[in-house]
């Protein structure tokens, strides 16, 4: 027997980042919204824990324990006194180190399967709370749809949305290490104050309305200016799209991938179109959202 999790990317439509805390980490208001790109995760039963993977860019997906699928299998598995004897498989279709919570949807599709396949019968509470300690990003792959996300972004609240956001993604040359946009964050923040993060009033308004051009003129990333330093680069596909017509334009979460909002289907078309054509980027993608979190398949 084995278990397939269907599992969405993410964008954060905004990413409020206050200062460093003790412990390294930082507060953040974080609106999350799920888009169908998707990874799935298959596990089957084995003699002991292992991970394979298949796709673009798998190549640069850990196979080892370190594999945030593989820590939620063990972190499962540890609480019910079970060996995580299983065999991970994920295909992967949401890009590797892209901002886009290619891992944390990972660990999550991991964790719903692995709870399925096992029967242990966790709550949602629970799976959540495994979740939080996997990293700040796997609690919303796990509910997907839209939320906010406060502390270190694992605390989440559902948002309304009142209708479906259309998307480009254009993908980099190379991937961006999330604590080093972080650590470029501070280094950028030092001797002015950071105000606390709080989500945009204005911005649940045009979710909840399900007004693209309204959410365009909200949305925001605090990491924007940190990604852009460590990848200058990224301004010239950021240009390309606004050029080609999309309605906003931002680095997805810790980046380097780059979204745009778009009017609708048509005109998220165009934009792929032109930015494919660009030579900003390496490849590019459309997705709407908001779609359902980890679903078995």
């Amino acid at each position: 027997m084995s278990v397939t999790v269907r599992v969405p990317a993410k964008v954060n439509v905004q990413l409020a980042v206050g200062a460093a805390r003790p412990d390294g980490f930082h507060d953040l208001a974080n609106v999350f919204l799920a888009v169908g790109l998707y990874d799935e995760v298959t596990v089957t039963p084995a003699d002991e824990l292992r991970v394979t993977c298949e796709g673009p860019d798998a190549a640069q997906v850990p196979l080892d324990r370190s594999n945030l699928a593989a820590r939620a299998a063990i972190a499962l598995a540890g609480r019910r006194g079970l060996e995580p004897a299983v065999h991970i498989h994920i295909a992967k279709d949401i890009p590797v180190a892209g901002g886009m919570a290619g891992g944390s949807a990972d660990g999550a599709g991991a964790l719903l399967a692995c709870d399925t396949l096992w029967g242990t019968g966790a709550s949602r509470e629970e799976l959540l709370e495994i979740c939080a300690e996997l990293g700040s990003d796997v609690p919303f792959s796990l509910v997907g749809g839209a939320a906010l996300g406060v502390g270190r972004g694992e605390r989440l609240t559902a948002l309304e949305t009142g209708g479906t956001f259309h998307w480009v993604f254009a993908m980099a040359s190379r991937g961006l290490s999330t604590p080093a946009v972080f650590r470029e964050f501070d280094r950028l923040a030092e001797g002015r104050d950071v105000p606390e993060p709080v989500a945009c009033a204005d911005l649940l308004e045009a979710l909840a309305k399900g007004d693209p051009e309204a959410l365009a003129a909200a949305v925001s990333n605090d990491l924007q200016p940190a990604a852009l330093s460590l990848f200058p680069e990224l301004a010239d596909t950021l240009a390309a799209g606004r050029g080609a017509g999309a309605l906003a334009a931002l680095v997805s979460g810790s980046g380097p991938t780059t979204a745009f909002l778009t009017r609708d289907a048509e005109s998220a078309q165009k934009v792929a179109q032109a930015l494919a054509a660009s030579g900003t980027c390496r490849t590019v993608r459309t997705a709407a959202g908001p779609v359902a979190g980890a679903t078995v398949v």
